[in-house]
């Protein structure tokens, strides 16, 4: 039976729902409350001609993005052209750099010269790593986890022992690494996943392969062109798209979806798939008695950092800097605990510089530089333009020492910062988060927060707070799963 389906949020994972509930044949109409298309990933465009992505900026796992296309017929060469970075990106130290090639061998040949012996232990992790990659994103993550009777299958009880869902992360990389620089580097990836190395599980070594082994790429224009192609997608299936149009309830008759009231009007749909931040959809879009949670449960969850950017335009060209540059000349395990556990602005932070000016010269007016600065922080913290301002001077200072450039603050052409308020205003998220629920193991699978309203029939939840967790291709994936429960049901 045909359903009329609304997606509420333009998200990768609202993107994706809508993409394949519309291929199912169903009438789907997708809401934004923003004034354009992309949820985190959106960009803007500034008067002096320089072209911003606003969130996501590291294209790994190109395989899992390149099947949702080919779920439609489609590949991403027909929408946007994708050039793989080499160096992938350069790690700063207090005591040197590191630049990481994108050839597999000649990275193996950097461990080794780093480390005796680690060349040959960095093919048996990336064996290890290969392995948890082809059975957690073929398998593990395509579950909509309403039990853990999903997971009783032949191929992944065989493959439990090997997925290391009770090895914490920190512990792994250390059986196979012993020199700091190289643990640094194989750690940092699960920063994004919302915890501490020591707090994962090992399984997310998927994300080395996922990242490392397969490389990381660019999509040239910026990551907006992934957005323009997931929206053009929809489109050709049928998907309505709706932007400056904010959801303001969830009405139910007879604990079933009834209708939205969206700009206070009441539209009747027959199911709803909320692509929109999980603790806001259920507090502020539905009554106490018909959420799957209360506000103790949220405070008692694990959430993944909050975000410091800064969008910079620089009005000439920055020496020695590449695409993606790491500055880790701060000890990792402090900036983490001042995330997790102490949940305050740290004192010895680590940040992210992405120059996509470098590879790109569509981003930035002729002889120019676009600079997006990162530094995580603990969500829910403070936020004022006086914090921003003094770490944007350390951040910029830094960025200084290490390319050589002077007088940096002289050439600023354009500047945007972007915080804990920024991401509570413009996504609603839970304590200004910029990634989601932490993918804890007390957080994983069944143990996330649940794909399936509990209480009220056709009311479906999809994103970085629920299964099966954050970035960009589990969102993806996410919102497959959460259409195709909408569909069957």
């Amino acid at each position: 039976m045909k359903k009329k389906i609304a997606v509420i949020g333009s998200g990768f994972s609202g993107l994706s729902a809508a993409a394949y509930a519309s291929k199912a044949g169903h009438e789907v109409h997708l809401f934004e409350k923003n004034n354009d298309i992309g949820g985190r990933a959106r960009h803007f465009k500034t008067e002096n001609g320089y072209t911003f992505d606003m969130g996501p900026s590291w294209y790994w796992m190109p395989d899992i993005i390149e099947s949702f296309f080919n779920d439609f017929g489609k590949k991403a060469s027909d929408f946007y052209h994708l050039v793989p970075l080499d160096p992938q990106f350069e790690m700063v130290f207090s005591d040197g750099k590191m630049n990481i090639p994108q050839n597999y061998q000649e990275m193996k040949a950097l461990f080794e010269s780093t480390e005796p012996g680690a060349g040959k232990r960095l093919d048996e992790f990336m064996e290890d790593a290969r392995y948890k990659y082809e059975v957690g994103m073929q398998d593990f993550v395509n579950k909509p986890c309403h039990s853990w009777f999903e997971f009783f299958s032949p191929k992944i009880a065989k493959s439990a022992l090997k997925l290391d869902l009770l090895t914490n992360f920190q512990r792994f990389v250390r059986k196979y690494f012993k020199d700091p620089k190289l643990i640094v580097l194989m750690e940092f990836p699960v920063i994004f996943l919302g915890a501490a190395p020591k707090d994962i599980p090992a399984l997310y070594s998927l994300m080395n392969y996922g990242g490392y082994k397969l490389g990381t790429w660019y999509p040239m224009g910026g990551f907006s062109k992934i957005i323009d192609a997931m929206k053009n997608v929809a489109e050709s299936q049928g998907t309505h798209f709706y932007v400056n149009s904010n959801v303001q309830k969830i009405n139910v008759r007879d604990k079933k979806v009834s209708s939205l009231t969206v700009n206070n009007q009441d539209i009747d749909f027959d199911a709803i798939i909320a692509s929109s931040d999980y603790h806001h959809t259920e507090s502020n879009l539905l009554p106490q008695e018909l959420r799957n949670y209360d506000e103790d449960y949220w405070e008692k969850r694990v959430f993944a950092p909050s975000c410091l950017i800064f969008y910079l335009g620089f009005k000439e060209r920055i020496p020695n800097l590449k695409h993606h540059t790491l500055f880790f000349e701060n000890d990792l395990g402090l900036h983490t605990e001042e995330i997790y556990k102490d949940k305050k602005w740290p004192t010895k932070p680590l940040f992210y510089a992405c120059c996509p000016s470098k590879t790109d010269e569509s981003v930035a007016p002729e002889s120019c530089e676009n600079v997006f600065l990162l530094m995580p922080v603990a969500p829910g913290i403070e936020d004022s333009e006086e914090i921003r301002e003094r770490y944007f001077m350390e951040m910029v200072l830094r960025l200084e020492k290490h390319t050589g450039a002077s007088d940096l603050l002289l050439k600023i052409d354009y500047k945007r910062s972007y915080c804990v308020k920024d991401f509570k205003e413009d996504y609603n998220a839970y304590q200004g988060n910029a990634y989601g629920l932490a993918n804890t193991l007390s957080q994983t699978a069944v143990l996330k927060p649940s794909l399936k309203n509990k209480k009220v029939k056709n009311l479906y939840y999809t994103g970085q707070l629920t299964v099966p967790g954050p970035g960009v291709p589990p969102s993806i994936i996410s919102g497959k799963i959460a259409a195709t429960e909408a569909i069957k049901n």
